[in-house]
């Protein structure tokens, strides 16, 4: 009896006579799709180091000075304030201690007219001396948030009045500074003045305002604002800050709250 020829299954066709692609019998035909289902991990990965830089940046602090606050030990501590608007943040200074000095800042404050206290504040040169209604200013004000390398002044305004008198309470914040955390502090401004012959000049004055606007050399933009100033003001004076969070003024103070906290420091 003849030997039955195994028959070879036929070809599955698509109906028009042309073979079906069967992917089961190559599986390396899947590979290259394979491969890009495992490249897909590298979003998720990307978006979370992203997220954990931006974390990290958000609650980075930049760590305060024991050597220069609290000032408990310091039986000479000199009283400042810490005053807020609802979005700039001034620091306001007894006037004898800074005349006190023999730098560029002491010499700036001698020029002043009366007054106990000293104002001082930092910020774009046109925006921040401008006391026009804000409504006339909004085109300033964009040009000094998003053009990078806007020049800046450092406002020194002698108050006749208490300072405490100007904001409400829960709107200033007082720090006894220890006596080499002051120092720090005005060699701190003094390095952000624009100096001519060794002396801080004026870079601006408004009619009828006691106020005088020295030259800085440093640059205002959205990524260095009238706060972050303040706030490396109060780091160079012992105490620790968030740099990144400091756009805000309640930052600041939020800043000087922490780090009376901290030390059981009196509060407000």
């Amino acid at each position: 009896m003849p030997r039955s020829r195994q028959t070879q299954p036929r070809p599955r066709t698509d109906g028009t006579g042309r073979r079906r692609f069967n992917a089961a019998r190559h599986p390396t035909a899947g590979g290259p799709m394979r491969r890009r289902q495992k490249g897909t991990g590298l979003a998720p990965m990307i978006l979370a180091v992203t997220l954990g830089a931006i974390a990290g940046l958000w609650t980075w602090t930049t760590p305060g000075q024991p050597a220069l606050w609290p000032s408990a030990a310091d039986p000479n501590g000199i009283e400042v304030l810490v005053l807020d608007n609802g979005f700039h943040t001034d620091l306001a200074v007894p006037r004898a201690h800074l005349e006190a000095g023999s730098g560029p800042l002491a010499g700036a404050v001698r020029s002043l007219p009366p007054g106990e206290w000293i104002l001082i504040g930092w910020g774009d040169a046109r925006f921040y001396v401008d006391q026009s209604p804000i409504g006339d200013r909004l085109a300033d004000g964009a040009r000094a948030f998003f053009r990078p390398g806007n020049a800046s002044v450092i406002m020194l305004d002698p108050a006749q009045d208490n300072p405490r008198d100007l904001v409400a309470t829960d709107r200033r914040r007082t720090l006894h500074l220890s006596t080499a955390g002051f120092e720090a502090m005005v060699a701190h401004i003094e390095a952000s003045l624009d100096l001519d012959q060794g002396q801080a000049r004026i870079a601006a004055a408004r009619a009828g305002d006691d106020a005088r606007f020295f030259a800085s050399h440093e640059h205002f933009w959205i990524g260095r604002l009238c706060n972050h100033w303040s706030a490396g003001v109060l780091n160079a004076a012992g105490l620790p800050v968030r740099p990144l969070r400091s756009v805000t003024s309640s930052e600041v103070m939020a800043a000087v709250e922490r780090a009376q906290l901290d030390t059981g420091t009196v509060r407000d």
